[in-house]
């Protein structure tokens, strides 16, 4: 006999992808069906709002400056990220502990917050509405992100193997590109994939920032609701936020193909014998 705690977490786990799964499909069937009134389910389906949102919406610009920007703040974040990662597994220095919350604060506290002022400086620099505002404004999180998410995986490599490399006459360039980056792909595809997610789903910083030509699909989603005070169909919002969903769950699926999701990083300090 299960205990009622059990029970309890369990119903809770129930109730939750019940609730989630109802929505989702609420949705979907919204963006499917004709208009209706006092059914449970639409009289007749049509993929019409489908390519109506896509005409109207042009969703083939917004998806493309969607991938463009969460694939510009990936490359660009790893390559900042990785090497301050290093550093901060490999040095102690005073103020470091203040150097890592420093890092943690734009992951931690509101977007927005810290995205009005972001916003006035891109506008004060002509950026503003721009596909390289949104670009930047997105890595100021994500670069600590990767910052974060990195270090663990640096502080369990044994820094003996560097050391036997260096002492083989290896440089430090090659070090770092023919020992470390194999050893360190799975933290830089599990902070890419990371960093992907936020960036897609990312949407007070790029709203501040963004325009006509470099809203995301969530931003687009948001205007489109919004536009004429409310007056597009609610369908066609709905197939927006269907190809949204989409979008997001094949980059889920993606991401489970390279990251375990169950595997966990923790710090390996160090012993004696090594």
């Amino acid at each position: 006999m299960a205990s009622p705690g059990t029970w309890f977490v369990w119903f809770g786990i129930a109730a939750f992808f019940i609730f989630l799964f109802g929505i989702v499909l609420s949705v979907l069937v919204d963006s499917l069906g004709k208009p209706w009134f006092n059914t449970w389910l639409p009289e007749s389906f049509t993929l019409g709002w489908y390519q109506e949102s896509w005409a109207r919406f042009d969703l083939t610009h917004i998806i493309g400056v969607t991938l463009l920007v969460a694939f510009s703040v990936i490359v660009i974040s790893v390559i900042i990220g990785v090497p301050a990662s290093y550093v901060l597994a490999r040095s102690n220095f005073p103020g470091k502990k203040l150097v890592m919350l420093l890092f943690l604060l734009p992951i931690l506290i509101p977007p927005i917050t810290f995205g009005i002022p972001l916003a006035t400086v891109m506008y004060n620099f002509g950026l503003g509405r721009t596909v390289l505002a949104v670009i930047l404004v997105n890595l100021v999180p994500s670069v600590p992100f990767v910052i974060i998410t990195m270090t663990p995986f640096i502080e369990q490599i044994n820094p003996s193997i560097e050391n036997a490399a260096r002492m083989c006459g290896a440089s430090m360039y090659r070090v770092f590109t023919k020992i470390l980056a194999p050893l360190l792909i799975p933290g830089i595809l599990a902070a890419s994939i990371l960093v992907l997610v936020r960036t897609v789903g990312m949407f007070d910083l790029t709203f501040l920032v963004s325009g006509p030509s470099s809203d995301t699909l969530v931003v687009a989603i948001y205007r489109a609701m919004t536009s004429a005070g409310g007056g597009e169909s609610r369908q066609l919002i709905s197939s927006m936020g269907v190809i949204y969903t989409a979008m997001m769950l094949l980059i889920l699926i993606i991401a489970l193909r390279f990251i375990n999701p169950t595997q966990l990083v923790a710090q390996v300090k160090d012993s004696r014998e090594d």
